[in-house]
């Protein structure tokens, strides 16, 4: 099978083995009271756990891992679930009794599974799950090249989106929620800091129906309650969150979308700075975003390098708008390698909707820029990763500049941030690109600057010698004409 085929059956065993492990442990617990009875649904909906029947639970299908019938018992089992938890109605996989899946494969794969703890108390507190989960997301975007992208972005990019625009309480909105990644890495920054999973409210939509499912199982998994609709929609064509205003928006659309269907939306009340080109649904995305802002809300998100600088069909002028009604809060350059399915550069857009609400300082006029293209270690020959230290670099240097004062004084470092004022920015053309704002780095040269002087040294040094041979010739030619030499 292709890795888009058996991620389904691999990430539902997991889901299965997940709610079994703590549906039994809660089982046990029960059925040790002397009163209580284990079989009682209830006494799971209390404890937020899944009602697991018995046909669904683990210890059941894993004594029946070795027989031709295993493919029929989980489809069966998946539909008791489904039956039971109205949740998760139409979201989990049912094509494990297809001839094409080998049988015998199928329940090694289950005894395989069956060493891993994921639901009890314990693997909970560690978050195996959330790393299991995050481990195959992301082995399954390399081997699926670009279609991985459409439901995995990089952990350490969501985390410094989630660091860096805090989302302590409030309606967070993906408008391309993926797997729900961004959700999830909300939800943890909110517990980290002594909040409570119910501090925010969640919205998204994702218009592909497998990473849609993907998604709900994701947030199921882990107790978060999150509106992601009924089903699939096209957030451009079928808006399910029409009249949301979120405080935090957080999003890696599709990199330059060709595809978006943006003849059918000249007119659009969403299009408030330029209708975005029909080829690229870049500034497309980045409006529907602040048309879901609240008037205090916050936006991060990841775009393509093209769209800081782009002057094509329109985007420039899109772009000149937006900065003029002063919504660029910050920009950050991130270094390259860091996507599993796509070699083309990216940054981070980060959108305040009010430079002067009193939370942070007043930021009127102002930009920061921040270059992290030097960031980042290698963690195999293509693939990038920001560290934690990093992550908190950049993040703090964002807090420091808007104003927080946990996070320090702020001051431009050179090569790395810098805070610009408007006429700047009009000065560049109203081009947003860090490296052009946070100018050279003052240290030691790095190879390839050293390499660019030596060309230039040798350039200037061979000028030099065609220029001395020139005037040894003239001297040589005057000397001839006053009887001396040959």
């Amino acid at each position: 099978m292709d890795a888009a085929e058996y991620k389904h059956v691999v990430l539902g065993l997991i889901f299965l083995k997940y709610i079994s492990d703590a549906f039994g442990e809660v089982y046990d617990i029960l059925a040790k009271q002397p009163y209580a009875d284990p079989e009682d649904r209830d006494e799971y909906t209390a404890e937020n756990v899944f009602w697991v029947p018995k046909e669904a639970r683990w210890s059941f299908l894993q004594a029946n891992a070795k027989q031709p019938t295993i493919g029929k018992l989980l489809d069966e089992a998946m539909d008791a679930i489904e039956k039971e938890n109205p949740s998760l109605k139409g979201v989990l996989p049912k094509d494990y009794n297809k001839p094409a899946l080998d049988k015998q494969l199928l329940g090694e794969i289950i005894d395989l599974i069956a060493k891993i703890g994921l639901g009890d108390e314990a693997s909970r507190s560690k978050d195996v799950l959330g790393r299991v989960y995050e481990y195959f997301l992301g082995q399954f975007a390399t081997a699926e090249g670009k279609r991985g992208g459409q439901f995995y972005t990089p952990r350490c990019v969501v985390q410094l989106l989630v660091e860096m625009i805090e989302p302590y309480k409030g309606r967070i909105y993906d408008p391309c929620c993926g797997s729900g990644g961004m959700f999830v890495q909300s939800e943890k920054f909110v517990e980290a800091h002594g909040g409570k999973i119910g501090d925010i409210s969640i919205y998204g939509q994702e218009s592909n129906p497998t990473t849609w499912k993907l998604c709900k199982m994701n947030l199921a998994i882990r107790g978060i309650d999150g509106n992601i609709g009924d089903r699939n929609a096209d957030t451009f064509h079928n808006d399910l969150h029409k009249d949301l205003k979120a405080d935090f928006i957080l999003a890696n659309p599709p990199f330059n979308m060709s595809d978006w269907g943006g003849e059918r939306l000249r007119e659009d009340t969403r299009w408030k700075y330029g209708t975005p080109p029909v080829g690229n649904a870049n500034y497309g995305w980045v409006q529907q975003m602040i048309h879901h802002l609240s008037s205090n809300g916050i936006a991060g998100f990841v775009l393509a390098n093209g769209s800081m600088s782009s002057n094509s069909s329109g985007e420039g002028d899109i772009r000149k708008t937006i900065i003029d009604a002063d919504l660029v809060d910050c920009m950050v350059a991130l270094p390259g390698q860091l996507f599993y399915n796509t070699q083309i550069p990216a940054c981070l857009w980060f959108f305040a909707r009010n430079k002067k609400n009193g939370k942070f300082r007043n930021r009127t006029g102002e930009t920061l820029f921040i270059d992290a293209r030097k960031m980042g270690v290698l963690l195999d020959r293509v693939h990038r990763e920001l560290t934690d230290e990093e992550i908190k670099r950049i993040a703090q240097t964002y807090h420091a500049w808007r104003g927080e004062k946990e996070a320090g004084k702020y001051e431009d470092i050179p090569g790395f941030c810098k805070s610009a004022k408007l006429d700047e920015i009009v000065s560049h053309g109203y081009v947003l690109t860090p490296g052009r704002y946070v100018g050279a780095e003052e240290v030691e040269d790095d190879d390839e600057a050293f390499e660019e002087k030596m060309l230039h040294l040798t350039k200037k040094l061979e000028q030099q010698f065609i220029e001395s041979a020139k005037l040894e010739a003239i001297i040589k030619e005057n000397l001839r004409g006053l009887g001396y030499g040959g």
